[in-house]
């Protein structure tokens, strides 16, 4: 699924925020199947980007770096 997204983690460069967002976009096309949402789905769709945006950013700022499970 999304091939398209890119992977943010990395141990060296932490990802931008622009990245984040395009990641979030991305998976939020995909999963609803529209790349440009009607107008009557334009709110919700761009509601669930900043939410994936906002959810990212703390995973990626939370993760650790060779922990295992």
């Amino acid at each position: 699924m999304c091939r398209s997204i890119k992977v943010l983690r990395e141990r060296d460069v932490a990802a931008t925020d622009e990245e984040i967002a395009a990641a979030a976009l991305q998976y939020v096309r995909k999963i609803s199947g529209y790349r440009v949402p009607s107008r009557a789905n334009e709110t919700a769709f761009n509601d669930a980007v900043d939410e994936v945006t906002i959810a990212s950013k703390r995973l990626l700022t939370t993760l650790r770096y060779g922990a295992r499970a």
